[in-house]
């Protein structure tokens, strides 16, 4: 990511600074690298003679910064995510995708600088985003949980005094699991929200119980879309009526979002049928970061129409009328696993590559309505997996992308098509 971005400066704080060694040696070009809670670099500069640092006493007074002119089309980050040929995708969102986002969310919670907000994404999780941003545009609270909390994200709820809780589904599935979402246990939460992964029904039954003062709203969008495009409030009369197989819907777009539903043709299908989400708006981000083939292939035109829109790769469920847009998988090889998108192809071609095998199949197991709990990997091979695969391949992937188990088989099932038959290896998981 550090090579595809063209990044040139780095901001490094006392507690990364030990992670700086490991990424000075992966780069190939010369970086600024600012350390401010250092009085003196010299150590630094005679170990990596490439590269420029800069202390705490090589800055400027605050005072003398003033802001850039930014255009709304200006490049406000860029967000790596899992790559099908196991190259992370830079997605360039814009100050304009920001600011849409934060305008519509700010203003449908109400939010004041009173509230404290939880902060439960990792920061190259595009959630996070949402977090910081919408806290910060209106002088709200922003609470990290320490490490020994995220084992029990009910007791930082009330030990924080949250108002705003933000999470995957997931948490939810583990604090129910607990018997941590007894009714009447979070009485200070006045908004929850849900993102990254379908939304269980019972989960959404149980927090609203355990949270009775607060409004369950679960949202949807690929980090392509800025955050997210979509939202649906939970209501204990209506809601359990327009859910299907278990999941909450996902909603209605975000103002000025324009969603279209279209088959394999990239038709559009007619109301009540399923197909592919495709959206635009301004929450529609500038594409892949210098990777226009990428681009193209998701960003794309329909038929005389002149706005690009995104296909998302989720299959929904075009609504009757008024009714809500419902989520009804995926239509590609992509699972989310805590809320994590994860292409199964870049897991795939890392195993290819650490073990010269060439079949291999990655399969999101177990699967439930939230996503996948997790990778498991099928090899074509004789021997038994090498440990030191296991290893090399986790050193490869984040943490939530890395195989939990690897299963050698001597032949793969096909189908008749003669491609490698997931559904017969899922089956196998099944009987294990």
């Amino acid at each position: 990511m550090l090579r595809r971005s063209g990044c040139r400066s780095v901001v490094v704080d006392e507690t990364s600074e030990k992670q700086l060694p490991a990424l000075l040696e992966a780069s190939e070009a010369p970086l600024l690298i600012v350390l401010p809670h250092r009085d003196s670099v010299e150590d630094l500069v005679s170990r990596w003679p490439l590269h420029r640092f800069l202390g705490g006493r090589d800055l400027v007074s605050h005072e003398s910064w003033r802001s850039p002119d930014v255009r709304p089309d200006s490049i406000a980050y860029l967000l790596f995510t899992s790559g099908s040929t196991g190259i992370p995708k830079g997605v360039m969102v814009s100050h304009r995708n920001v600011q849409s986002y934060l305008d519509f969310i700010t203003q449908r919670l109400c939010i004041n600088q009173e509230d404290r907000f939880s902060q439960m994404f990792d920061m190259t999780f595009d959630l996070s985003v949402a977090d910081m941003f919408v806290a910060w545009e209106r002088g709200a609270c922003i609470c990290c949980p320490p490490e020994n909390m995220l084992v029990n994200p009910g007791r930082f709820i009330n030990d924080a005094r949250l108002t705003i809780w933000f999470s995957v589904p997931s948490t939810a599935v583990f604090m129910k699991r607990l018997g941590a979402l007894k009714p009447g246990t979070y009485p200070g939460l006045r908004v929850s929200m849900f993102c990254g992964e379908a939304l269980p029904v019972d989960v959404a039954k149980a927090w609203i119980e355990a949270a009775p003062n607060s409004v369950v709203d679960n949202i949807y969008g690929p980090t392509e879309l800025t955050i997210a495009c979509t939202c649906y409030r939970w209501d204990s009369a209506r809601s359990p009526l327009e859910a299907e197989h278990g999941v909450v819907p996902i909603g209605e777009p975000f103002p000025g979002m324009v969603p279209v539903v279209v088959d394999e043709a990239l038709m559009e299908v007619l109301p009540g049928e399923d197909g592919e989400l495709l959206m635009t708006g301004p929450q529609l981000s500038l594409g892949y970061w210098n990777d226009p083939t990428k681009t193209a292939a998701s960003f794309v035109k329909l038929g005389d129409r002149s706005e690009i829109f995104y296909r998302t790769g989720d299959r929904v469920r075009r609504p009757v009328g008024e009714g809500p847009l419902l989520y009804r998988g995926r239509v590609d090889n992509q699972i989310k696993v805590l809320g994590h998108r994860v292409e199964l192809g870049e897991v795939e071609a890392v195993v290819r590559e650490e073990s010269g095998v060439d079949a291999v199949v990655a399969l999101g197991w177990p699967q439930a309505p939230a996503g996948a709990g997790g990778v498991e990997i099928f090899l074509q091979a004789d021997d038994p997996v090498d440990p030191a695969l296991r290893y090399r391949v986790a050193k490869r992937l984040p943490v939530y992308m890395a195989p939990r188990r690897y299963h050698c088989l001597t032949r793969f099932p096909v189908n008749a098509n003669g491609k490698y038959d997931r559904r017969a290896l899922i089956q196998l998981l099944e009987a294990m």
